[in-house]
């Protein structure tokens, strides 16, 4: 079996302006003092990939436009609704006065196995990643509702955080659009 490439001409991918109005999946994204801007480029593109609400940039995470955000986003920055925060745990008491799910990605005590966890329809859910070092903040992770944690299996103990929000959003996405 033959299989072509498809040219991205062919992919009948929507328009920026397109992208503000379609139904967003009801997760948020909070980026928890982000070192990396080629991570937070990433994180755009996911976001992009899989119609996120909003993404937060909290701390020291750097805003766009930036060339190494651009780099990796590749245009994302355009299409994505984001904002800067200076204070992540006054951002998350806000979203959960909202009524928003607050779930930090991290390995901690009581941590639900990523694969465990079950969405409920029609709740909205902010998932929080953090810093490359030290993670999400442990103030963060205490007032979180919930506490994910990626199975892993090898001698690592920890992945690149555009990878971990990649499969964050991956799993949530099916479980809440499907």
């Amino acid at each position: 079996m033959k299989h072509r490439k498809i040219k991205n001409s062919e992919l009948g991918r929507i328009s920026a302006e397109e992208f503000k109005t379609q139904e967003k999946t009801p997760i948020i994204i909070i980026l928890d003092n982000i070192r990396s801007l080629n991570n937070i480029g990433s994180v755009f593109r996911t976001a992009d990939a899989f119609l996120i609400q909003k993404i937060y940039l909290c701390g020291i995470t750097a805003q766009p436009p930036h060339k190494d955000i651009q780099k990796t986003a590749l245009g994302a920055t355009d299409s994505v609704d984001w904002e800067y925060r200076k204070d992540t745990v006054t951002l998350t008491r806000e979203l959960q006065n909202e009524g928003t799910t607050i779930v930090s990605i991290e390995q901690a005590e009581d941590a639900v196995s990523l694969e465990d966890f079950n969405t409920e329809e029609g709740q909205t859910y902010a998932i929080i990643f953090g810093n490359e070092v030290k993670g999400v903040q442990q103030e963060v992770v205490s007032q979180s509702d919930v506490v994910l944690e990626i199975p892993q299996y090898g001698t690592k103990h920890s992945l690149n955080i555009s990878v971990s929000c990649g499969v964050v959003v991956w799993d949530l996405f099916k479980k809440l659009r499907f």
